[in-house]
């Protein structure tokens, strides 16, 4: 069977490795340069930072599984410490296990607030990387490729590009955002494939600090701490990433991540060099912090997490509906859950839903 899979995230890289372990001949097509997504580690002179997601929900079963598979099992991670605090404007107190990822708004079940995560010992690109080499001898990988909409005609899909070229397939993953699902399916599937252009998204913006551990006043003893309802000059959240996830930084250096929910008018105007600052100073302002960084990195996620609510959730499935029977299938947090877990999960079953 001929598979193609567009976009080139953790969710896409899955269902192409399972279903080319199958058997069949899969094209992969990602519209940007490189494969991950939202997986993105950079390592550097003892230091691990993660650009996106740093972790899994700890009990996640399917994460597990697919590490198995591909031989890096003996890479995972167990988060060393769960105290967190909230930030007062004065000082940390310490929260109930669960209460700062309740607070935040994270949208994972229940049950697994309070629980931690796991990752990997050299951050979560050990998962991307390690699929990424599983397909390099059996996968059609196609970066710069932006396909444009996908069609289906009497049985035949045909996934079709800016220039008005296209190649047929009998199966097609849809692995991409919420709103370029929708762009991609409005012509074939109308009003239900429109509806997801409408989705709601935020954007995201992460600080990552390296100071000397003699700098830090206050001791490293938990995950981090929020600044929930207040945030602390922009910062909704901190994470003690040396002290949270072995092997993150050398043992004289301590590595903070920052999280901002950037405006409009800040993804357009701020500089790196802002971001910095401020990242700084909110954590001068709630650990003591008596130096200036060492080293710094900025991530930006422009309008990359779906809010997943009543209303995204009936758009899904009404589209789903739609697709039925016609061999399309959606995948990805976008559309099943937000996660690392959810990511893994939903491939896992439109990978089994071809078969």
């Amino acid at each position: 069977m001929r598979v193609a899979i567009i976009g080139g995230g953790l969710t896409g890289l899955t269902v192409a490795y399972r279903r080319a372990s199958l058997g069949d001949r899969v094209t992969l097509y990602e519209a940007s340069t490189r494969l991950g997504g939202q997986l993105s580690t950079e390592r550097s002179d003892g230091f691990v930072v993660e650009h996106g997601a740093e972790g899994f929900v700890a009990r996640s079963e399917a994460v597990a599984r697919l590490a198995t598979d591909l031989g890096i099992a003996d890479r995972l991670v167990e988060q060393l410490v769960h105290r967190s605090y909230r930030f007062d404007g004065s000082s940390l107190l310490e929260l109930a296990p669960g209460e700062a990822a309740r607070l935040l708004g994270f949208q994972v079940p229940s049950d697994e607030l309070g629980r931690g995560i796991r990752s990997f010992i050299g951050g979560m690109a050990d998962l991307s990387d390690a699929l990424v080499d599983a397909l390099e001898d059996r996968v059609d990988l196609r970066l710069s490729s932006a396909a444009q909409r996908v069609e289906s005609s009497a049985g035949k899909l045909a996934v079709l590009f800016a220039a008005g070229d296209g190649e047929h397939y009998d199966a097609v993953v849809v692995a991409t955002g919420a709103v370029i699902a929708g762009e991609l399916l409005s012509n074939a599937f109308g009003a239900r494939a429109a509806a997801l252009c409408e989705t709601t998204c935020t954007s995201s913006t992460t600080v990552t600090l390296a100071y000397a551990r003699a700098a830090i006043a206050h001791p490293l003893d938990g995950t981090g701490f929020i600044s929930i309802p207040q945030p602390l000059l922009g910062a909704r959240a901190a994470t003690f990433v040396s002290a949270k996830l072995p092997a993150r930084a050398p043992a004289d250096r301590a590595l903070f991540r920052v999280f901002f929910r950037p405006t409009e008018d800040e993804l357009a105007t701020e500089t790196d060099a802002t971001w910095v600052t401020r990242a700084h100073e909110a954590l001068k302002s709630s650990l003591g912090v008596t130096a200036e960084p060492l080293r710094s990195w900025v991530s930006r996620w422009p309008h990359a997490l779906p809010v997943i609510d009543a209303v995204h959730r009936a758009r899904v499935s009404e589209l789903e509906t739609a697709l039925t029977g016609s061999r399309i299938r959606l995948a990805g947090s976008a559309f099943h859950g937000s996660g690392i877990d959810a990511a893994v999960r939903s491939a896992e079953q439109a990978a089994a839903a071809l078969s």
